[in-house]
C-alpha cells in the first residue's frame, strides 16, 4: 500500500566481534583487558565485612566491588573479563551478580569477555553458546565473547562458531595457556615433530578463516599465555587473523614487553589481560581501592601501547 513502509524482513545486522573490537581499540587507544576475579577474602575491608555472612550478602559485595572496578578502569581499558567461576562459587546470587556486572560493563561502553573456558560435546556446547553468546529473549547476550576449549574437536566448537556467525559473537579458544602445567599436555610432541598446541593453532586458524570481519581479523581468537614469549611469536605466525588474548601479565610474572610480537597483525590483533595486579592494586599502594586500580590500569595501558608499537 502507498505510504506504508513494509517491516524489515530480516533482523538488523550486528557488527562482527572483531570489527566491534577494532573500533573500540581505535576509540580508546587501549589494548588492555581487566579481569574481574573477585575473591571474598581479598575484597577491601569495607566490603569484606559485608561479604562475611556469605550467600546473598557475599554476592552483593562482589557485585559492588566489580562495579567499582569497572568505574575505575573504564577510561583506560577496552574490555573486562569476568572470571565466571568466581561468581558461580557464590551460588545463585553469584550468577545474578555476574549478569548485573556484565550488563553494567556494556552500559559503560566496554566489551565483555566471559572467562568460562567451556569445553564439552556438541549438545552441551550448544547450551553454553546459548547461555553466554546468544540474545535471551528481549535481552542481549550475556557477553560479547567467551573463552572455550577446543580439545574435544570441531563438533564441540561448532555451536560457538554458529553464534559468531549469527549473533556477532566472539570466541577465544585455548591454544597455549599461561600456567606452568600447560607443558604437560600442550607441548607434547606429535609424530610430525610439532607440539600439540601448534596443531591446535592451525585448527583455530582454519576455523577462523570462515569468520573474518571487515577489519581483517577473525571472530575466532586464541588464548596464548604471555608467560611463554617464544610461543607468542610462533602463535602469531600460525594464526595471522586471530585476535590473541594474552593472560599472564602482572601477578603471573609476564610483562607487556613479552608479548610485543603478538601485535604484528594490527593494533586490535592482541589483547593483554590483567586481573589481580589491577583489581587488588590497593594492597600494594597507599590509595583507595578504586583509585589504585585505575592508576595501575593507566600504567599498563601505556606500557602495552609502547610494547605493541601501535
Amino acid at each position: 500500500m502507498c505510504g506504508v513502509t513494509a517491516p524489515p524482513t530480516t533482523a538488523p545486522t550486528v557488527a562482527s566481534f572483531p570489527d566491534r573490537l577494532a573500533a573500540a581499540v581505535e576509540r580508546t587507544r587501549s589494548q588492555l583487558v581487566v579481569g574481574l576475579d573477585p575473591r571474598v577474602e581479598l575484597l577491601p575491608v569495607e566490603l569484606r565485612g559485608e561479604a562475611a555472612g556469605g550467600g546473598a550478602a557475599a554476592a552483593s559485595a562482589v557485585e559492588r566491588f566489580c562495579r567499582g572496578i569497572i568505574d575505575a578502569v573504564g577510561p583506560h581499558v577496552v574490555a573486562v573479563k569476568p572470571q565466571v567461576a568466581c561468581f558461580e562459587a557464590l551460588g545463585s546470587g553469584g550468577w545474578a551478580a555476574l549478569e548485573s556486572v556484565c550488563a553494567y560493563a556494556r552500559e559503560t561502553g566496554l566489551l565483555v569477555i566471559a572467562d568460562g573456558k567451556r569445553g564439552d560435546i556438541g549438545s552441551t556446547a550448544r547450551a553454553y553458546a546459548a547461555a553466554f553468546l546468544e540474545p535471551r529473549g528481549t535481552y542481549p547476550a550475556l557477553a560479547d565473547a567467551l573463552t572455550a576449549s577446543p580439545y574435544l574437536g570441531r563438533d564441540s566448537v561448532d555451536p560457538y562458531l554458529a553464534a559468531c556467525r549469527r549473533h556477532g559473537a566472539g570466541v577465544f579458544l585455548l591454544v597455549h595457556t599461561s600456567n606452568a602445567g600447560a607443558a604437560d599436555v600442550q607441548e607434547v610432541t606429535l609424530s610430525d615433530g610439532r607440539p600439540l598446541w601448534r596443531h591446535v593453532a592451525d585448527l583455530v586458524s582454519e576455523w577462523g578463516g570462515e569468520l573474518v570481519g571487515e577489519c581483517g581479523l577473525s571472530a575466532v581468537g586464541a588464548v596464548v599465555g604471555a608467560t611463554y614469549p617464544r610461543v607468542v611469536g610462533e602463535a602469531r605466525r600460525a594464526m595471522p587473523q586471530a585476535v590473541i588474548l594474552l593472560p599472564g601479565v602482572g601477578a603471573q610474572g609476564a610483562s607487556p614487553a613479552d608479548v610485543a610480537r603478538a601485535f604484528t597483525s594490527g593494533p586490535a590483533s592482541a589483547l593483554v589481560t590483567v586481573s589481580r595486579s589491577v583489581i587488588y592494586a590497593y594492597r600494594e599502594r597507599d590509595a583507595d581501592w578504586r583509585s589504585a586500580a585505575g592508576a595501575e590500569a593507566a600504567r599498563l595501558v601505556e606500557a602495552t601501547r609502547s610494547a605493541s608499537g601501535w
